[in-house]
């Protein structure tokens, strides 16, 4: 078993970097796509109890925006990336260049570029983890789901097989002018991944 719990201020670092890196190749990526600076930073990485979610994010009725991922290779996981409603309002406005507010309720190209952001996040994490740990991931077409965290979190892991009871979760910002969004970038790692992704960073818990 695991000891999640000691995991050290080095090794929480190394996460937070990994997360730097991925986050920075998210931002030029989305940069390059909106023809538009889009700063993003991360300001905590580490790993927490899979039911932790909740108290991060809020109750089981809050409304969140999803997106979610499988992935294969070299340690199993699922990938969610999570917004409250009112960030996922903001993020489809500043990626819109709508004025801040006007998003009341998801259109399908709100949808869509949200589902994109989420897409563009995702791959830039993975190839962020697979330069650190030198593993092999691969991600799936990314599923969106707008609705209460308890339902999403539910269908998300519906007939999923089996999880550890940690997750590594990394939490992103966006940044523009006077605006400022938290996102969560959640990865749930099959029973073993976690240890097999700290394994190959020297980091053994």
């Amino acid at each position: 078993m695991s000891n999640w719990d000691n995991i050290s201020a080095f090794q929480l670092d190394v996460l937070k970097e990994i997360g730097n890196v991925g986050a920075g190749g998210a931002a030029s990526a989305l940069a390059t796509l909106l023809n538009k600076k889009v700063d993003m930073a991360v300001p905590k990485a580490g790993v927490m109890n899979f039911d932790e979610i909740f108290k991060l994010i809020g109750d089981e009725e809050k409304i969140i925006s999803c997106t979610n991922f499988n992935v294969t290779g070299d340690a199993p996981s699922k990938i969610l990336f999570i917004l409250d409603e009112s960030g996922t309002y903001q993020l489809a406005d500043m990626l819109l260049g709508r004025p801040l507010g006007e998003t009341k309720e998801l259109d399908q190209i709100s949808i869509s570029t949200i589902k994109e952001v989420g897409n563009i996040l995702t791959g830039s994490f993975i190839t962020s983890f697979s330069e650190f740990t030198r593993l092999d991931f691969v991600g799936s077409v990314p599923a969106f789901a707008f609705d209460m965290l308890g339902a999403v979190l539910s269908a998300a892991f519906f007939e999923a097989g089996y999880f550890d009871d940690r997750v590594l979760i990394i939490e992103t910002t966006f940044f523009e002018e006077d605006v400022a969004i938290n996102g969560h970038f959640f990865l749930v790692p099959s029973t073993g991944s976690l240890e097999v992704i700290f394994n190959s960073l020297g980091l053994n818990v």
